[in-house]
């Protein structure tokens, strides 16, 4: 039959043409196109009145639909077989960047491993919480996390003050104005804990996860260019559920 990717191409075809013809089948049997029908009307006596026959011919025949069905079907059954007994049979290994990640590994399953990449993966990678680039980090063994640099802050308090805006004479006593002002009472040691991971430790796994993607993918396509045996399948199972055997 050729190479598996070559039967692949073919699979979708054949189920669609297969799916097809069985619902055409199913149509014929509902508009009563195998009914047929001849009728003719004659007078008992000579001088009676004569009425025209009736005819209708038979359009569809069950065993035709059959054949036609089984044309399709046999062909369907053949490339699915072969398609499917070549996956189990065509292995080949992953290598990214010079080092073999999995080897014997089966079409069925780089295809899952393509799958989870896309779909579970990469989208779960992209999520990962970073670490804010405002500050800086470093790993904290002991705490099992990362520890920014400690930041020193004044602490302030407003203090009441008192402003002579015109001192005592003989005459006047002074005149004054309450203000407050802001005093250093105190000095904030502030330290940041974090359970994310560096930016480029996020990117470096973004990469990996990329490049083992496009690697199952060529992969695939080399595991699929390998010869598919064709698997003869389909008349048997056809012959034994239409009796065609005995």
């Amino acid at each position: 039959m050729g190479r598996l990717n070559q039967v692949i191409a073919v699979s979708e075809p054949a189920k669609t043409r297969m799916i097809k013809t069985l619902e055409e089948a199913h149509r014929n049997w509902k508009s009563d196109q195998i009914a047929g029908l001849n009728r003719s009307y004659a007078p008992n006596n000579d001088d009676g009145e004569t009425l025209p026959g009736e005819t209708k011919i038979v359009q569809t025949r069950v065993f035709d639909v059959l054949k036609k069905v089984e044309t399709d079907l046999v062909a369907l059954y053949d490339i699915v077989a072969t398609q499917d007994t070549a996956n189990t049979l065509a292995k080949t290994e992953v290598e990214v960047d010079g080092r073999v990640v999995a080897k014997d590994v089966p079409v069925t399953v780089l295809l899952f491993l393509e799958k989870q990449l896309a779909t579970n993966i990469i989208p779960f990678i992209r999520k990962l919480p970073t670490l804010p680039s405002d500050r800086a980090w470093k790993r904290d063994e002991a705490r099992n996390c990362f520890v920014s640099d400690p930041v020193l802050t004044n602490r302030t308090k407003k203090v009441p003050q008192t402003h002579i805006k015109y001192e005592a004479t003989e005459h006047h006593p002074a005149q004054t104005e309450m203000y407050y002002e802001d005093v250093s009472v105190g000095t904030w040691t502030t330290t940041h804990f974090s359970g994310a991971i560096l930016a480029s430790v996020k990117a470096e796994m973004l990469e990996r996860a990329e490049k083992l993607q496009n690697a199952l993918k060529k992969a695939r396509e080399e595991a699929n260019s390998m010869e598919a045996k064709p698997i003869k399948m389909g008349q048997t199972i056809w012959n034994f559920v239409f009796g065609k055997d005995n």
